[in-house]
C-alpha cells in the first residue's frame, strides 16, 4: 500500500496525533470510571493490589477484563475466566488485519504499533476505503492507556462498594459507546449498514440466552455479509476509453461501406 495520509486534507502526523488526543479524551474519562470499578472488583475476589494493575497494564481491554472476573466471581476456573477474555479479544484480529498496512516498519515495528489498536482508538482513526490515520490511532490510545491504569489503581487503593458503578448509572458507559460505534458505521457507508444492522439484531437476540461476551463474538458473523455482498463494479477511465475508441471505430467502419 501506498503512504497513509492523515485524516484531515492538509493536516501533518503532529496534527493528527493532536487530534487523536483530543478525541481519546472523552474515551479516556469513560476508561477511567470504569477502571475503577474493575479494581474494586478485584478486590472482593480476593486479588493483589499489583495483580489487578498488571492486568490493565498487559490486557488494556475493558470487556475481556470485566469478562475475567465476571467468570472467577461466578465460580468459574481460571481456563474458563481466560478463555472468555480471549475470544471477546478475538475482534482484535480482523481489527488488527484492516489497520496492518497503514502501520509501518518491519514485523517487530508492527507488532509494537498495533498495540494501540483499541475499539475507540481503531473507529476514530478510520477514514473511509480501508484506510487508517496511523497518527491519530496513537494520540487516541496514548490518553486511554494510562486513563485506565490509573482509574485500576484509584479502584484498587479506595475500594469503593462494587454496586456504585451501577448506582450512579455509569455501567451503561461501555453498552453507550458500542452503540455510538454501531450508529457511526450505519451513516458512514450504504455497503456496511446491512452487517451493522444485522450484528445488532444478532447480539441482541444472543443476549437473551447468552452472557454478553459470547452474544458480541456470535454477532460478529454479520460481518462475513461482505464476503457474499460485494459492491458492484465500476466502469473506470480505461474502459470508457476504450468503449469509446470501440465506438469511434464502428462509426469509422460504417462511414467506409456508405461511401
Amino acid at each position: 500500500m501506498g503512504t497513509a495520509q492523515p485524516a484531515r486534507t492538509g493536516s501533518t502526523p503532529r496534527q493528527s496525533f493532536r487530534s487523536g488526543l483530543t478525541l481519546g479524551s472523552g474515551m479516556a474519562a469513560a476508561s477511567f470510571l470504569l477502571a475503577i470499578s474493575f479494581g474494586a472488583i478485584t478486590q472482593t475476589l480476593g486479588w493483589g493490589p499489583v495483580a489487578a494493575v498488571v492486568c490493565s497494564l498487559t490486557v488494556f481491554s475493558g470487556s475481556a477484563q470485566f469478562a475475567l472476573v465476571a467468570a472467577l466471581g461466578s465460580g468459574g476456573s481460571a481456563l474458563t475466566a481466560v478463555t472468555a477474555a480471549a475470544l471477546i479479544n478475538s475482534r482484535f484480529l480482523p481489527m488488527g488485519i484492516a489497520v496492518a498496512g497503514d502501520l509501518r516498519g518491519g514485523r517487530l515495528r508492527k507488532a509494537l504499533e498495533g498495540q494501540a489498536v483499541v475499539d475507540g482508538s481503531w473507529a476514530a482513526a478510520y477514514r473511509g476505503g480501508g484506510r487508517f490515520d496511523r497518527h491519530l490511532l496513537f494520540g487516541a490510545s496514548a490518553v486511554q492507556w494510562p486513563a485506565w491504569v490509573a482509574g485500576t489503581a484509584l479502584g484498587v487503593a479506595l475500594a469503593p462498594d462494587p454496586e456504585l458503578l451501577h448506582t450512579l448509572g455509569l455501567d451503561v458507559l461501555t453498552p453507550a459507546l458500542f452503540v455510538l460505534l454501531l450508529m457511526d458505521e450505519l451513516a458512514r457507508e450504504r455497503a456496511n449498514r446491512l452487517p451493522a444492522a444485522l450484528g445488532a439484531a444478532i447480539a441482541a437476540g444472543l443476549l437473551l440466552v447468552l452472557p454478553a461476551g459470547p452474544a458480541l463474538i456470535g454477532a460478529a458473523f454479520a460481518a462475513l455479509i461482505a464476503l457474499v455482498k460485494r459492491p458492484p463494479r465500476r466502469s473506470g477511465p480505461g474502459s470508457e476509453s476504450h468503449s469509446g475508441s470501440h465506438s469511434a471505430s464502428e462509426s469509422d467502419r460504417s462511414r467506409e461501406a456508405a461511401s
